[in-house]
């Protein structure tokens, strides 16, 4: 039996497709960008206008937040059952924003206990770094730019009012996850049509 060697050029075909095959693996529809975008776009919307026209609410408009984290945790675990392939990059993106789903929450749970007028900053510092370090791993430039503007919201909100805070977070949830969401579902659409033969 004959050694086959394994030549050079050989390597870097080998190492070429498998970066193709987890780019291809690495397929977004934007779903979930776009339902945190406009979840974070209404919340902070309706807080202004109960701030700036002094409407009350019978409930905390907030609490729908926890309502799109269960469901997205159901179509998370939904969707990997069903993935065939999973890549390093799409591991350590899971992690990022399983730590900013519990940052969320207890800053929420703090907020419950002992209140505070001025989080909003901090929720958007918060809402900058997973868009971010996201954007940089999958090297889109609207996350990435999302997680920047988010930064820059929260230290302008350190110099204005809350009702001006919540504009904002209208504007973060806008900037950071709406916005690439729509981005990232069109591409979806396209690599759907194209794989059809659309």
């Amino acid at each position: 039996m004959e050694n086959s060697e394994f030549s050079y050029e050989d390597s870097i075909r080998l190492i070429d497709s498998m970066i193709k095959k987890a780019k291809k693996s690495y397929v977004t529809k934007g779903t979930a960008s776009i339902v945190w975008g406009v979840l974070i776009v209404i919340c902070s919307l309706v807080t202004w206008a109960q701030l700036q026209f002094s409407i009350h609410l019978d409930f905390n408009i907030w609490l729908l937040v926890f309502v799109a984290l269960f469901v997205q945790i159901f179509f998370s675990i939904k969707e990997k059952k069903q993935r065939k392939f999973q890549s390093l990059d799409e591991d350590s993106i899971s992690f990022v924003w399983t730590a900013f789903g519990i940052a969320i929450f207890l800053m929420s749970f703090y907020n419950s206990k002992y209140g505070s007028n001025e989080s909003s900053t901090l929720f958007m510092i918060l809402y900058g770094i997973p868009t971010f370090i996201t954007g940089g791993i999958v090297k889109f430039k609207p996350l990435i730019i999302g997680g920047i503007l988010c930064w820059v919201f929260s230290i302008i909100s350190v110099f204005t009012e809350a009702k001006i805070d919540m504009l904002l977070m209208a504007a973060s949830g806008l900037f950071a996850w709406l916005i690439p969401g729509i981005i990232l579902w069109r591409k979806y659409q396209n690599r759907k049509m194209e794989k059809d033969g659309i």
